[in-house]
């Protein structure tokens, strides 16, 4: 495992992360928009270094971010955001709004829920040969887009009386950290075609003038390969 420290704090949080990870993308923007140093300690999937006797000590479900802070771990994107919106309050990643605040949740599961897992075949075809031979090159990639857009045109319905700059108003939220890594990975990796949601493509703009969203890119993480920044 690589490590990029950003601080000599040996208490400082520790982010285990890859760089093309849309989960840890997610959980980089809330540390980012708190202000929050971490060492950065990339994980490569590609050698399966997430099956690590190391890294299984950690999440023994094998899988990206998990977030160390002191004796304490804590994996899965989600459960690390809640934990540091709870711990460090700095910034509100959730509006105090009831019912915007049900909005945020509601994308972000869309994002986890609906649209993440059905990308997983893509992953697949290129990790495993038994399922390259049942599946020809195309057919997963087409099955990833296909639930990205449909997960798009959910959320386009969904925040159509909710947007301002962000997707829930003025200022970014829980949704907008799933979102704009979703809406990255769909645009550099799965190819979408996003015309097709005007909405959305405005809130990338938007990601993309945003210091804390435009740092934790993918292509600008420490192990991402020279090719990809």
């Amino acid at each position: 495992m690589a490590t990029g420290s950003r601080s000599g704090d040996k208490n400082q949080l520790k982010l285990y992360s890859y760089w093309i990870s849309s989960c840890s993308h997610r959980v980089r923007i809330a540390l980012n928009l708190k202000g929050l140093n971490y060492e950065y300690r990339a994980v490569d999937l590609r050698k399966d270094e997430q099956f690590s006797p190391e890294f299984s000590k950690l999440n023994p479900v094998g899988t990206v971010p998990v977030l160390v802070d002191g004796d304490f771990v804590v994996a899965d994107s989600l459960a690390i955001i809640m934990y540091l919106e709870e711990k460090y309050p700095q910034y509100p990643l959730l509006p105090q709004d009831l019912q915007k605040r049900g909005i945020n949740y509601q994308v972000a599961n869309i994002v986890s829920s609906s649209i993440q897992p059905n990308q997983i075949p893509l992953y697949l075809r290129v990790r495993l040969p038994k399922y390259t031979e049942k599946v020809g090159p195309y057919e997963s990639l087409a099955w990833a887009k296909c639930s990205i857009e449909k997960g798009f045109t959910a959320i386009e319905k969904l925040l159509k009386d909710h947007s301002g700059r962000y997707a829930t108003g003025d200022e970014v939220f829980l949704a907008d950290l799933f979102l704009a890594p979703q809406i990255h990975a769909a645009t550099n990796r799965f190819h979408v075609d996003m015309t097709q949601f005007p909405l959305l493509s405005r809130l990338d703009e938007a990601y993309n003038e945003t210091p804390a969203f435009r740092d934790t890119t993918p292509e600008k993480q420490p192990d991402a390969p020279a090719k990809a920044s």
